[in-house]
């Protein structure tokens, strides 16, 4: 048993049962809708299917981050029991979670002066940060130190690579991520976005790709061109969807023909419903190990 405690964000977007699995707290964002406050707790007050169709019903979903008040009730536990804590955020190109994580962090070494808590901006979110965050319970799980598994984050975080796209952009209008003219000619044209993350945490938009199969087998491509090995890609993959499974399946389906040597099968998990109140229903996003993300 290890003397530090591992946690994270649900925004990992890693189903309920992992983290009770792996042992992994999580600490849940907020979300409004249609008047009324909800726990981002990953599916359990609110099922993906209901939430994904009251937005496809016009629901506009907003959110809020952990604030420092929620950190400090998440973390003194742990403290009292006598654990360290590593704790990994979601970016700071997205969130200021990480920022408040930081403050609850000062305020309770005052009162805690022999523990560690060790924060990482994981510069990542929904199922790629949820991938930093196994990867860092793997070393946990094989004798790590709290020192050693925070080294190497910090090291690889920008080693995990986020690529998304969407088939639906109605939400991206409702929201004004997008204009209107832009989104009604899209959607029509059957534009999908193929997006990624930056080496500063922000999901910057690449390209317009026509049509679901060239969008899904050019998302295939950037895993040819970025993970680790190529296709001789011998780590773990995982996909998130928004009410897409289908979708997240080809996908799934053209990774493992085109990487023999994954470690286990694709993971497919589903955008949670922070990170979905912004991406809306019809996105799909692929996670992996590889080279560094640089612009």
């Amino acid at each position: 048993m290890s003397d530090y405690v591992l946690t994270c964000c649900s925004t990992a977007d890693m189903p309920y049962e992992y983290f009770q699995k792996r042992n992994i707290p999580f600490v849940c964002f907020h979300y409004n809708m249609d008047g009324k406050e909800y726990l981002d707790d990953l599916g359990q007050t609110m099922s993906f299917k209901e939430f994904y169709g009251r937005i496809d019903a016009g629901s506009m979903p907003t959110t809020s981050q952990v604030n420092v008040g929620q950190f400090i009730d998440f973390f003194e536990p742990y403290l009292r029991d006598g654990k360290d804590i590593l704790h990994i955020s979601l970016s700071t190109g997205l969130s200021g979670s990480y920022n408040s994580a930081n403050i609850a962090k000062k305020e309770l070494l005052l009162k805690y002066p022999a523990r560690k808590i060790l924060i990482v901006d994981s510069l990542g979110a929904s199922s790629g940060y949820g991938l930093l965050t196994d990867m860092a319970a793997d070393m946990r799980d094989n004798g790590a130190t709290i020192e050693e598994v925070y080294a190497f984050v910090e090291e690889n975080k920008l080693n995990i690579h986020h690529w998304f796209f969407s088939t639906n952009l109605t939400h991206y209008k409702r929201g004004g991520r997008i204009p209107a003219t832009t989104a009604i000619v899209g959607n029509m044209l059957n534009i999908c976005p193929l997006m990624n993350m930056s080496y500063d945490g922000k999901l910057i938009p690449r390209t317009k790709i026509r049509g679901k199969k060239l969008v899904i087998n050019e998302i295939v491509r950037k895993m040819e061109a970025h993970a680790k090995d190529g296709t001789n890609y011998s780590g773990k993959c995982f996909i998130s969807n928004s009410l897409c499974y289908d979708d997240a399946r080809k996908v799934a389906d053209l990774v493992e023909e085109k990487f023999p040597h994954l470690n286990g099968s694709v993971m497919i998990n589903s955008i949670g419903t922070v990170i979905g109140s912004h991406t809306g229903p019809g996105t799909v996003a692929l996670f992996f190990f590889g080279d560094k993300r640089e612009d």
